[in-house]
């Protein structure tokens, strides 16, 4: 892929850049590029959008000046019948493309329309699906979108550049503050949970909730000690995914602290005392993430445990 990483930046700019391909009258002509890539490109300025000149046979004069750096923009990608393929505010905002000589010398890539833009520019660029897909995707075009004109469409919002070094240490910092929002509505969600089921208990530090619904007379484990429990998972729908009953009705034993287990179970089995019965709320981050596990979990699953702690050695 031509992009480098995702994040969750919001662009103003792009929606107002369709609002302009909402043609009211008669459409703005496309300028076209030798290569066969047309074009439209809106520079904003005194508070409106400006449909930029057509750019020499050459392309973007200034374009030297940006070789080695990094583009971050938002993107949408549409079949020539108007199908969304691709919208990156909904799956995962801000894109990231590298901008070399090379790539942009790929003639009729997407490559070279982004060697265009500068920050700020807004544009909508129309191109041959057989040259994107082989130049800048390198696989064969789907069937669905030469059914649909074999037209691919892709409207774009520059909204800086910057040094390789300055790039990851945003990506960086982004993807701290997207964890930070998705923790934040996780709880939100095991809270409402709670409050719905009837159940109130603390938080570890890592955001595991346990409710102890049966005390126990036990030391608690430390980590290395083996501890043996019972268990029944379970999503919040109430689906049940796995238990001990599943498994022979014997508990599952293994090292504390040692990750031999999810996150979620290593804090939370921390806090009970042997012979504790307890309900464990596992927040996804702690548990399988985005990934999920197998056909009974699905991405970015809270998880519920009803555990009971057996044994500790």
């Amino acid at each position: 892929m031509f992009w480098l990483s995702r994040t969750r930046v919001f662009g103003m700019g792009l929606i107002a850049l369709f609002g302009l391909l909402a043609f009211q009258g008669a459409p703005v002509k496309f300028n076209k590029l030798k290569s066969g890539v047309e074009y439209r490109v809106y520079r904003r300025e005194n508070g409106r959008y400006v449909l930029r000149p057509p750019f020499a046979p050459t392309g973007d004069a200034t374009y030297a000046t940006r070789v080695g750096k990094i583009m971050a923009l938002h993107m949408q990608f549409r079949t020539g019948k108007d199908s969304v393929l691709l919208n990156s505010r909904q799956t995962g905002g801000l894109l990231r493309a590298p901008l070399d000589t090379l790539r942009a010398q790929q003639r009729g890539s997407i490559e070279e329309a982004l060697s265009l833009l500068q920050p700020g520019d807004s544009a909508i660029f129309r191109f041959s699906a057989d040259s994107v897909f082989a130049k800048s995707f390198r696989q064969p075009v789907p069937p669905f979108i030469q059914k649909a004109g074999n037209t691919f469409i892709m409207l774009a919002k520059a909204v800086k550049v910057q040094t390789q070094e300055a790039a990851q240490a945003d990506a960086k910092q982004e993807a701290l503050q997207a964890q930070a929002r998705a923790k934040k509505q996780e709880d939100t969600k095991i809270k409402a949970y709670m409050t719905q089921q009837k159940l109130t208990g603390p938080q570890t530090a890592g955001g595991v909730y346990y409710i102890v619904t049966k005390p126990g007379t036990g030391p608690k484990p430390q980590p290395g000690q083996t501890v043996s429990v019972l268990y029944t998972g379970m999503l919040l729908s109430g689906k049940v995914f796995d238990s001990s009953e599943k498994n022979g009705g014997q508990p599952i034993s293994f090292p504390l602290g040692q990750h031999q287990v999810i996150q979620g179970w290593d804090e939370g089995i921390a806090m009970l005392n042997q012979g504790s019965k307890a309900i464990l709320l596992i927040p996804a981050s702690l548990a399988y993430g985005a990934r999920g596990a197998g056909a009974d979990i699905p991405p970015n699953a809270i998880l519920r445990f009803d555990v009971e702690l057996v044994d500790v050695k």
